[in-house]
């Protein structure tokens, strides 16, 4: 059954799906929301930096096992988990006291990690199953939502860590914000009916200079695929760029001379670049195919961290600026590429869970990251960790070029 009010609700689910995305970035913005545990109960930098490595763990792990929470409980009841579960992270992040960083790594890693990765995977899932002919838009819409949080909450969590209000309550108070739009959009977003006919794919873009069989893979055979290990080395060495960046974005600005307010600034600016890459990007798979998306994104990161180090290296605050958007841009393209990517190759029928298991080259990445922070630490410069990151991003390329099919 095709009509045009069945059609029609497939962008109501995408737009209420955005907002839930967005307030669920808010995860993203730790270079922001970890200054009160650093300036008040005095955790050390790095300290913070694995904090934000085992964010990246848990939210792998939560889209891992958002597949058999789907599974078990459907869509409604899995996100509603995920929001209570999420909201409870940062409320309680905002109780904590004392010296010892372990209770920070349960709240806001484990409990905020968790749930915030097992809502991403459901969201992106329910809703790009609606999407079948603009598979590429629809997650670029939904990860520029999500890459968007740093700028708009991460930025308005800033302002309220000054004013009266403090940072406890700012951390409560986004997670009361977490948990209600979360729960609410697990009213609106469901999966299409079973005998709705959905538009139909462009068999020519998508898979454009690729000749192969089009199957639905299960997650065993998926991960026996040599092809799959490829590009799955190859986006954990692009995130890493991202994903180091993004840890340090603040105090990298402040190395190179940029004010306090302005150094802010950039970490929403790189927010608001990443979620420009991810809806570029998911633009550009369903236009261009996969081969010429993913190829052109890791040159996009060759670029970020090249111009990146060149910064750091002559002191240049312009160049920084350029590199931080450079690195928002090539960021974005990661999650929206492993998305489209793993269903393009291993199709729909077991997306979820195949997903699930694509995404956690954001753990990876985040060791990298934390080992890229260690490098600045000991070297007391930026420049050992850029050329790490130039070097890894070189080569996926190598890998990249090499990937022809699943």
């Amino acid at each position: 059954m095709k009509n045009s009010s069945s059609l029609s609700r497939r962008w109501a689910i995408l737009a209420v799906g955005v907002a839930a995305m967005l307030f669920a970035g808010i995860l993203y913005a730790w270079s922001i929301l970890k200054n009160p545990f650093s300036a008040e109960l005095g955790f050390t930098a790095s300290a913070l930096a694995l904090n934000f490595t085992l964010t990246m763990c848990f939210f792998c792990l939560g889209g891992v096992v958002s597949s058999h929470l789907l599974r078990l409980m459907g869509t409604k009841l899995t996100i509603i988990v995920s929001a209570v579960l999420a909201g409870c992270g940062f409320i309680l992040s905002g109780f904590l006291r004392g010296s010892s960083v372990l209770p920070l790594y349960i709240t806001y890693a484990l409990m905020a990690g968790l749930g915030i990765g097992i809502a991403y995977i459901v969201i992106i899932s329910t809703v790009n199953a609606w999407f079948p002919d603009r598979k590429g838009v629809s997650s670029g819409a939904l990860m520029m939502g999500f890459g968007a949080s740093s700028l708009l909450l991460g930025n308005l969590a800033d302002r309220l860590f000054q004013t009266e209000i403090g940072w406890r309550k700012t951390y409560m108070i986004i997670g009361v914000a977490i948990c209600v739009v979360l729960a609410l959009s697990a009213l609106v977003i469901r999966r299409p009916p079973e005998n709705l006919a959905l538009p139909a794919p462009k068999k020519n873009a998508r898979f454009h200079g690729e000749d192969f069989e089009v199957r639905d893979y299960k997650p065993s055979e998926m991960i026996r695929r040599f092809t799959f290990w490829r590009a799955f080395i190859c986006l954990v060495c692009i995130t890493a760029v991202g994903s180091s960046v993004i840890s340090f974005a603040r105090d990298l600005a402040l190395s190179v001379g940029a004010e306090a307010a302005l150094a802010t600034t950039l970490v929403g600016v790189l927010s608001v670049c990443n979620g420009l890459g991810r809806i570029i990007t998911g633009a550009l798979f369903d236009a261009m195919g996969r081969r010429f998306t993913m190829i052109a994104a890791n040159i996009l990161t060759i670029a970020a961290a090249a111009g990146t180090l060149l910064a750091v290296s002559i002191n240049s605050l312009p160049l920084c600026i350029v590199g931080l958007c450079l690195t928002g841009l090539s960021y974005g393209t990661s999650p929206t590429v492993s998305s489209a990517f793993t269903a393009a190759f291993y199709g729909q029928k077991y997306f979820a869970a195949n997903l699930g298991i694509s995404n956690c080259n954001l753990m990876a990445a985040s060791f990298i990251a934390t080992a890229c922070s260690a490098l600045q630490t000991v070297s007391s410069s930026y420049t050992v960790p850029f050329i790490l990151l130039l070097a890894l991003a070189s080569f996926a390329l190598i890998l990249n070029i090499s990937i022809r099919r699943p």
